[in-house]
């Protein structure tokens, strides 16, 4: 299976990413993505027969941190980011009919 990778495919990837590409760019991304996953694709051949499939390159054991209480971020500091608050809460677009 040959992936070719079309000017149009990566212009339109680029849209739905919200990317906005010159020319230049789209032709450089174009040549980039297409070598990509051409070597993705050649990963593809590689024997994976009996590999048993695996989360992580090496062994792990729990890497979470023990679940302990903790003081709570102040409210202030919880909002500081926010686009919009009230002071108390985060003020967010209504996205369902209340009535």
């Amino acid at each position: 299976m040959s992936v070719q990778l079309s000017r149009d495919d990566v212009a339109k990837v680029a849209l739905l990413s919200r990317l906005k590409l010159d020319d230049g760019e789209l032709d450089r991304m174009t040549e980039q993505l297409g070598a990509i996953l051409g070597y993705v694709e050649r990963l593809s051949e590689v024997d994976t027969e009996g590999i048993e499939p695996m989360a992580h390159a090496v062994e792990r054991t729990n890497v979470f941190r023990a679940d302990v209480e903790t003081p709570m971020l102040p409210r202030e500091a919880a909002l500081s980011n926010a686009p919009k608050t009230d002071g108390q809460y985060f003020l967010v677009p209504q996205i369902f009919d209340a009535g």
